[in-house]
């Protein structure tokens, strides 16, 4: 993808799990948790302390999930076991399953290979337990179903494609967009 910066998608997207998981443990409204980070925690190179990101993905982000939500909740759920519902999730899984689900369901700009090992990433670095591969198996399942022609499925084969997710494999890196 011209013009996109790895380095800055990928502080978008860590801040946008962030500020997810603030939005959901704080009831504080969108508008809000997007102002702040922009004014208050996003900089520029020479500022230190500030983190560096893609602001505009950060908020498009930010902004899909909230307006998309109930479809990319529905979406997640249908991929979890019945005993662990997503409102069962730790907050900041929640906020990384909505984050990377919008990006699958609505960025086809981003190929879904990518979406996917850029959240296994950063579900390596907030969680050390079985969260990582339960990530990798939910927007696996959701990928081959919403872009199944990426990974060379038919619509049919999309629908029937199951990966346990304790079974499933880490995609390998690939270079952002």
């Amino acid at each position: 993808m011209s013009g996109a910066n790895p380095k800055l998608r990928r502080a978008s997207r860590v801040s946008a799990v962030q500020a997810l998981y603030q939005m959901d443990v704080s009831g504080a409204p969108h508008k809000t948790v997007v102002k702040e980070f922009l004014d208050h925690r996003f900089g520029y190179e020479d500022e230190p302390g500030m983190v560096r990101a893609d602001e505009a993905y950060f908020e498009d982000i930010l902004t899909g999930v909230v307006t998309n939500q109930s479809k990319i909740d529905t979406a997640i759920d249908e991929r979890l076991s019945e005993k662990w519902p997503l409102r069962r999730l730790d907050a900041a899984l929640r906020a990384l399953l909505r984050s990377a689900t919008y990006e699958i369901q609505n960025r086809p700009d981003v190929p879904a290979l990518v979406i996917i090992n850029e959240y296994m990433a950063i579900a390596t670095e907030f969680f050390s337990g079985k969260e990582p591969g339960m990530v990798n198996g939910v927007l696996d399942k959701i990928a081959k179903n919403v872009r199944s022609a990426e990974f060379g499925l038919t619509p049919s084969h999309a629908a029937s494609a199951t990966v346990e997710p304790s079974a499933a494999a880490t995609v390998p890196p690939s270079a952002d967009e």
